[in-house]
């Protein structure tokens, strides 16, 4: 049976953006959302200098991403991501970046079944955490439907119960990145059609994403919704996730609530040498489409990255949102 983790609504890993400040920060709206890091590679945890495994324990229930193709290096680095007390390993099948590529990893995966099957079974031998995947419905040429259900079936018998699928294929030469995740034509309907052939596994959506209201559409058909970037520059969004779609009280009542909660981890991240746009720069987007906006987005714009700025940034920036709005 799928893994007991609550999946109905989850935040995209996005690199550069879903770093553990955001996370601290959209764990102040949502109890419920499952958070995902940004990717990291199996190289970086096993050779790179940094902790590449830090969060803050707050942040639960939290995956880590891996990038690899490696099942022994993935194998190690889950049992490390257990060992730290993460709540699930999802494994990158759909990152189209050339970087990714060359590493052999992200969506060109999809064309190597059995390996990626070969990473799962590997990586459940050494962890009790779920092991799930994270994929398109296609790349380039090859976008068949029984494309992806050959993909899914030969994953899923090593043992992977849960795929969040992009419902959009990957052109893998071509295409940036960025334009990966806007030019291929979405297709819900194939990703419904993955849950009804497939209705053991736990199926959910991601991309394209706006509203509560779209999440809601998809949910009558899946188990889960992955919303990317409107999580990132609408966050607020996820002050409505518990009780809209989770039936659970609301975590925060407003945006200034959210503020006076993050204020004390902003102080406390100055206090140990950090910079104020470490943090400031995720909460630029908090008041998305309200009077004054802009002047709070142009404040923290323009000081938050300056040496010494402190608190009194966060607290002037409010100031310059009620002027223009009063």
């Amino acid at each position: 049976m799928p893994s007991p983790l609550n999946r109905t609504f989850s935040v995209a890993p996005m690199l550069d953006w879903t770093d553990r400040h955001y996370r601290y920060f959209a764990r102040l709206m949502s109890k419920e959302a499952l958070l995902y890091t940004e990717m990291v590679t199996t190289g970086a945890i096993l050779h790179g200098k940094g902790d590449y495994l830090a969060y803050n324990q707050e942040e639960h229930p939290l995956a880590l991403q891996l990038g690899g193709s490696d099942p022994k290096d993935l194998a190690t680095c889950a049992k490390l991501a257990e060992a730290r007390g993460y709540d699930e390993v999802n494994i990158n099948v759909g990152c189209p970046s050339d970087r990714v590529q060359n590493g052999r990893f992200g969506a060109c995966l999809m064309a190597e079944p059995k390996l990626v099957a070969e990473c799962v079974d590997a990586m459940r031998q050494q962890v009790s955490v779920p092991v799930t995947v994270k994929t398109r419905i296609g790349i380039d040429e090859q976008d068949s439907y029984g494309f992806l259900t050959d993909f899914v079936e030969t994953v899923s018998a090593a043992g992977c119960d849960t795929f969040i699928i992009h419902a959009r294929k990957a052109w893998l030469q071509g295409l940036s990145p960025k334009e990966n995740r806007e030019i291929p034509p979405l297709d819900y309907e194939r990703v419904y059609q993955l849950k009804r052939d497939y209705p053991q596994l736990s199926i959910s959506i991601n991309g394209g994403v706006t509203s509560i209201e779209q999440a809601k559409t998809h949910l009558a058909q899946l188990d889960g919704v992955m919303v990317g970037r409107e999580a990132y520059q609408n966050p607020y969004i996820l002050a409505s996730v518990d009780t809209e779609l989770c039936g659970k009280p609301a975590v925060v009542s407003s945006r200034e609530e959210v503020i006076g909660k993050l204020l004390p981890y902003i102080g406390k991240h100055l206090a140990d040498g950090g910079r104020l746009n470490h943090i400031s720069r995720h909460i630029i987007g908090l008041y998305q489409g309200l009077p004054g906006s802009r002047a709070w987005r142009r404040h923290l714009s323009e000081n938050a990255h300056k040496p010494g700025a402190g608190i009194e940034v966060i607290e002037n920036a409010i100031k310059a949102m009620e002027l223009t709005t009063n």
